[in-house]
């Protein structure tokens, strides 16, 4: 198979979805890897690199699109890429439709095979695609947030762990999960005090286990959210729907119950967010202020800290990846469970319905598409 990795374009995104290692496993199996100069730099390979491994160097995105039959990537394809993708062309990378209307209509205009890391999901309902970075943007959270607390961001002012004689800060976790879980112990590693919510009271009693004493566990509901925004100083919404839109749990007209300087990190935001008044920013302009609340909503975190999170997110999307190269990607979500709802849009059709009713589209089972191509 032809593999393109294209240079990632999204603000300030530094990460490379595959590395040297990666393109000399694929070159043991016999696929061709095409690169785009400099596209690893920022993760610290350099082309010498990837031509050492055996790929070859192109330069530019327009060729790396033009030539090969997968695109390998890290984020979603933005407006300016949306034309250089083929009919037919599969499109292996981190997708989030459900937060992008805008995309979702692109794709399936262009007739691409998309096939979105964050819903491959396995037997035990993990996401193993989308695991690592969770853990990388959990893990950033409490540390962007201690920043942002701080008076000339226009925070509270507070120091996340305190200091003899004076109380550390309170931190509210929206979210059980693997950021949430991250969030929590890296917060509580400061020495915040913690609560982390969720609605599972099975996965609360095993937060209650492992988790150090400064944090405790509540049930996630309307009620215990509105009282304790009253007093957090540092509020981490971390939910996940898998494939589809994070619903609200902090609305517009709860910004007035936070003190001046309360800081919001939706790690939630590229599925839509799970505080309503959050939108899309970036590593250049992260926050923002809406009733003296700090909003902090940057939808690709981990490509802050490249170095880290690349070789952590192609740890695990490389297996996949190869199987998908060595197979192609019919016999391999075929045959693959795991791959099969990695599938969110198929040659102008949606097969994950969380995206289809995200947007109100037409929805096709995945199995019926996959049959025409058996």
């Amino acid at each position: 198979m032809i593999i393109g990795v294209p240079k990632e374009i999204k603000n300030n995104e530094n990460r490379v979805a595959l590395t040297p290692g990666g393109v000399a496993e694929m070159r043991k199996h016999n696929h061709t890897v095409y690169v785009q100069a400099t596209a690893g730099v920022g993760s610290g390979f350099s082309d010498e690199d990837y031509v050492a491994a055996g790929a070859t160097i192109l330069p530019t995105i327009e060729e790396v699109y033009g030539i090969a039959e997968m695109i390998i990537k890290v984020k979603e394809p933005i407006a300016s890429e949306y034309n250089l993708v083929k009919e037919g062309q599969l499109i292996f990378t981190y997708f989030h439709f459900a937060s992008s209307e805008e995309l979702t209509r692109a794709m399936i205009e262009r007739k691409a095979i998309c096939l979105a890391y964050e819903t491959v999901e396995k037997k035990d309902r993990s996401l193993p695609l989308l695991i690592p970075m969770s853990e990388v943007a959990g893990r950033m959270a409490p540390q962007e947030g201690a920043k942002y607390l701080e008076k000339p961001l226009k925070g509270r002012g507070i120091l996340l762990g305190g200091v003899p004689g004076v109380k550390p800060a309170e931190v509210l976790v929206l979210g059980g999960g693997i950021v949430g879980t991250q969030a929590a112990k890296i917060a509580a590693g400061f020495g915040a005090r913690v609560t982390i919510m969720d609605i599972n009271l099975t996965r609360l009693r095993e937060l209650d286990d492992i988790m150090p004493a400064n944090v405790v566990t509540q049930m996630s509901n309307h009620y215990n959210i509105k009282e304790a925004i009253k007093t957090a100083d540092l509020i981490i919404g971390a939910v996940l729907i898998p494939g589809a839109k994070a619903p609200h749990l902090i609305t517009r007209d709860m910004l007035k119950d936070m003190r001046p300087g309360t800081v919001l990190v939706d790690v939630a935001v590229d599925q839509g967010g799970c505080i309503e008044t959050c939108k899309p920013t970036t590593h250049e302009n992260p926050t923002f202020i809406i009733d003296d609340v700090v909003h902090y909503c940057v939808a690709n975190m981990p490509g802050a800290v490249p170095f880290t999170s690349t070789l952590a997110l192609t740890n695990a999307t490389l297996p996949y990846a190869v199987l998908i190269a060595n197979k192609g990607w019919q016999a391999a979500c075929s045959q693959n469970d795991e791959l099969r709802l990695g599938l969110n849009v198929v040659n102008g059709e949606v097969v994950y319905k969380g995206v289809a009713e995200a947007f109100d589209l037409p929805y096709t089972n995945v199995n019926n598409v996959l049959e025409t191509y058996a």
